[in-house]
């Protein structure tokens, strides 16, 4: 740059109030080889000389996640989560010498920091070297509180020839607590599971470690319970502990644990470890002792059941596992969500512990158990942690405005160790989510062996049962057959008649035959499974059948398609074709995806059904069962509907449809998305012909054979009061089977009726 253009360029600095040394740099060499470019410009707070330090903390969590911390002015402090995006995680993800984001987190999920608040409103773009060069209030300028800290989630890959490691861990890591154990000292708990007491163990090095009971609270105990699964802490008997324990080699890793009854880990409460050149390590103390109470699930003596009392109007939905799944609230006989507004482990913990479960893993965001359908009933609950129910904690009101149902709250709660997955595995499939069934067995001398179970009637909640037990998950499908999974040299069947209802924890808890009884015991009809992370959900929508319902008197010259295709009574095929006509109850169906998996048909489209007289194909044998029933809950008239075509009629705001049926198109229906059966389509009804005047039931049953697997099988059934005086018929009370309280239920099942077409 030659000197009358640095002239002109400094004039103009000058007059913008700008630093002399932006001329200077562009004309002097740099005296070292490590000294760095003066960064352009941003409208960012202005840059530090120093590379601005940035660590990882918090807990519980792994080396490549954490609460964001910077150093600046010599202090530590954190960075609010308004305006957070995955840009902002990029860049400190790459400051940090990882090669990006996989997430990030908000509402103080790894804790709440200390000291200040050092950014807000951050707004990067990506591409930035530092976190200082994006967009923010400036420095120290917040209107947050810690309970909004933000924290990111790194793709757990280093930068090739990244050097500088930068401050990943606030701790050094020889005083950092990250697992913790009871371990018994008594002979028979030694060998039940789970373990409720016993010594609490910390890992230290390659071995385990004791903590000094000297000022050992129940809050400490709460805690530890609560890591373990455990919703309550009970009293021990610490004089027996300390005969057996004085004779034990201790290693006192902790000496002071000041827990306040909330943290949902050890290591967040203030600790003070063992100095290494402690004469004294535990001076009138013994190793911590805990007593914990588990949940009704996890109980080996049913006689405690009846100790510890679990909500009743608070329930998980939607999970693939006990102590998982979408947060739903009572309210008024009917179930709702919970919006995920300043969702944080101290209200999810709350949740955990009133259904019977320990302190919260993960306080989960945006509908990551799926949507719900009905009222949004909380949102920004912000519990302190002690409360004994969500409902005990202060919330504030909903507005349409403020939340949907793509916001709604769910939670991961810790859940005893229970060893469930030590007598199950899957073998010979191509990924570690499929493969042949084989359990373990003991024979009447104690002998422990691998077998097979029977492919007979093996189906989708058995798969279900399977998966969860094998921690993989929900079920995508359950095999009859799996010749082509020939790897294991097991070839005995071991058992046979698996019959679950597809909530157990095991198949050692499903109905199964005494003694094995097996038709085709070869190998290849041995049962198998393919399990999937996320699963599909279908719900219909009540309100639209309710809305929508009427009667119709169609003559039966233009009924041969649907009887072809069985849609009418029995009696229709007695009737005077083509004189005459059938009375036909009328209504829409709506049915949503509100899982996490898109719903496509069991069968592949080589094998769908081409039907001439309506021209389209169909995919499922049976999609949808519409039943009338009398007051003894008696059928007595019946509709189905084949799948027509499973299509993406319309989807929520930002969905793309996936599937239609035009042209062979692929079939399914797409999370967010839901599929329309108009009530003037062939077999969009039920033939009421011969029905006499009189209240009834209406039951409508979507994916009444569990051909496709779901997250959740309780929501499939609707059902409606319904009044029929002969020449109308009137809908009311039109609900999906879980979204009423087992009271409301119970008076909706003994419905009078109605006298007129006004509520009574």
């Amino acid at each position: 740059m030659d000197k009358s253009r640095c002239k002109q360029q400094l004039a103009f600095s000058l007059l913008l109030g700008l630093w002399l040394p932006y001329c200077l740099t562009q004309t002097t060499p740099s005296s070292t080889a490590t000294s760095k470019p003066t960064p352009t410009p941003t409208p960012s707070p202005s840059p530090r000389p120093e590379r601005l330090k940035v660590r990882l903390s918090g807990y519980p969590r792994k080396h490549n996640e954490g609460r964001i911390e910077l150093f600046y002015k010599g202090e530590w402090g954190t960075i609010c989560d308004d305006d957070f995006t995955i840009a902002n995680a990029h860049v400190l993800c790459h400051h940090l010498g990882f090669v990006s984001a996989t997430g990030w987190t908000h509402s103080a999920k790894y804790g709440k920091g200390q000291g200040k608040i050092w950014l807000d409103n951050v707004q990067c773009h990506g591409g930035e070297k530092s976190i200082e060069f994006c967009k923010s209030r400036g420095w120290g300028n917040s209107d947050c509180t810690h309970d909004e800290d933000a924290g990111v989630v790194c793709k757990d890959e280093r930068i090739p020839g990244f050097v500088d490691s930068n401050v990943i861990d606030a701790q050094v890591d020889e005083n950092k607590v990250e697992e913790v154990r009871l371990r018994p000292v008594v002979g028979m708990a030694k060998k039940k599971l789970p373990i409720t007491e016993g010594v609490v163990e910390v890992k230290y090095k390659d071995g385990w470690a004791q903590i000094c009971d000297v000022g050992w609270t129940a809050k400490n105990t709460r805690v530890v319970c609560g890591m373990l699964g455990f919703p309550h802490e009970r009293k021990v008997n610490k004089n027996f502990y300390r005969l057996y324990l004085e004779r034990q080699k201790n290693n006192f890793h902790l000496h002071s644990v000041a827990c306040t009854g909330t943290e949902v880990h050890l290591a967040a409460c203030p600790l003070e470890f063992n100095k290494p050149n402690a004469t004294s390590s535990c001076a009138g103390g013994m190793p911590a002792v805990i007593s914990c109470m588990p949940g009704p699930l996890f109980m080996q003596n049913s006689g405690l059941k009846k100790k510890l009392k679990i909500s009743t109007n608070v329930r998980l939905k939607g999970g693939a596992k006990a102590g998982e799944g979408r947060v739903e609230v009572l309210k008024d006989n009917v179930w709702g969500t919970v919006c995920d507004d300043r969702w944080n482990l101290l209200s999810a913990s709350v949740v955990c512990r009133e259904l019977g479960f320990g302190s919260a893993k993960e306080a989960l965001t945006g509908a990551r158990m799926g949507q719900g359908m009905g009222p949004i009933y909380m949102n920004e609950v912000k519990c302190l942690g002690q409360e004994r129910s969500i409902w005990d904690c202060p919330v504030k009101n909903i507005t349409s405005e403020n939340c949907q149902h793509s916001e709604d709250a769910a939670v991961r709660c810790n859940v005893p160790y229970m060893g469930l997955e030590t007598s199950i595995r899957i073998t010979g499939g191509r990924t570690r989510y499929e493969g042949r069934v084989e359990v373990l067995t003991s024979d009447p001398n104690g002998t422990q062996s691998w077998g097979l179970i029977c492919g007979e009637n093996w189906n989708t909640k058995e798969a279900m049962v399977a998966c969860r037990q094998l921690g993989l998950g929900y079920a995508n499908q359950g095999l009859q057959e799996t010749w082509y999974w020939d790897s294991s040299n097991v070839t005995d069947m071991v058992m046979s008649g698996v019959k679950c209802m597809g909530n157990e924890m095991a198949l050692s808890q499903c109905q199964y035959h005494k003694t094995v009884s097996c038709q085709r015991a070869a190998a290849k009809f041995a049962a198998g499974v393919i399990c999937s992370e996320t699963a599909s959900d279908l719900v219909l929508n009540a309100s639209l059948v309710e809305q929508t319902v009427y009667i119709e008197d169609r003559p039966l010259h233009m009924l041969y398609c649907a009887a072809e295709e069985d849609c009418l009574s029995k009696s229709a095929a007695k009737a005077n074709w083509p004189y005459g006509h059938r009375r036909l109850l009328r209504f829409s169906s709506q049915i949503h995806n509100i899982g996490r998996a898109d719903f496509k048909p069991k069968a592949g489209r080589h094998s769908w059904v081409w039907h001439a007289c309506h021209g389209h194909y169909h995919s499922m044998d049976i999609f949808t069962h519409y039943d009338l029933l009398n007051a003894n809950g008696t059928k007595v008239a019946e509709g189905h509907k084949a799948s027509f075509c499973l299509e993406d009629t319309d989807c929520q705001e930002g969905i793309s449809k996936r599937y239609e049926c035009a042209n062979f198109g692929d079939q399914g229906i797409t999370v967010g998305c839901w599929d329309l059966y108009r009530h003037d389509i062939d077999c969009q009804w039920i033939d009421i012909t011969d029905i006499k005047p009189g209240n009834y039931i209406m039951q409508v049953v979507i994916n009444p054979n569990y051909e496709v697997a779901e997250s959740d099988f309780t929501n499939n059934a609707m059902k409606c009061n319904c009044k029929y005086d002969g020449h109308r018929i009137w809908f009311h009370n039109c609900h999906i089977g879980d979204a009423l309280s087992e009271e409301a239920e119970r008076r909706f099942e003994k419905y009078p009726g109605q006298l007129n077409n006004k509520i009574s």
